[in-house]
């Protein structure tokens, strides 16, 4: 009965942990499914790098073509910038602590 158990288990020996992933993984055949999925996949990368070596427009029929088109303002932006048309003022640190230099004379 051990040798039984022995036999059955080097026979059909499966790997530690994760079945699919890792040095002594089982590694499924591949099908006509893949490898249809793959021609697939081969073709669409084909098919943008044509499209990327032949452009539909010029560098120079693609320049400036925004201008015309003003990007629209959100509200979240109108909202900003009435907030801080109230808080325009910068200053800077020293114009803060200028009155702690009243006493400061040089002869």
């Amino acid at each position: 009965m051990r040798l039984t158990a022995i036999l059955y288990h080097i026979k059909n020996k499966r790997p530690h942990g994760h079945v699919y992933r890792g040095k002594h993984r089982i590694v499924k055949p591949p099908t006509m499914e893949d490898l249809a999925r793959l021609r697939c996949d081969f073709e669409r990368e084909e098919r943008n790098m044509l499209i990327l070596r032949h452009p539909y427009l010029t560098l120079e029929q693609s320049r400036g073509y925004m201008k015309d088109i003003k990007p629209k303002t959100s509200l979240m932006e109108i909202c900003r910038d009435y907030r801080n048309s109230r808080f325009q003022k910068h200053f800077t640190w020293n114009d803060q602590l200028i009155h702690l230099r009243s006493t400061d004379n040089w002869e």
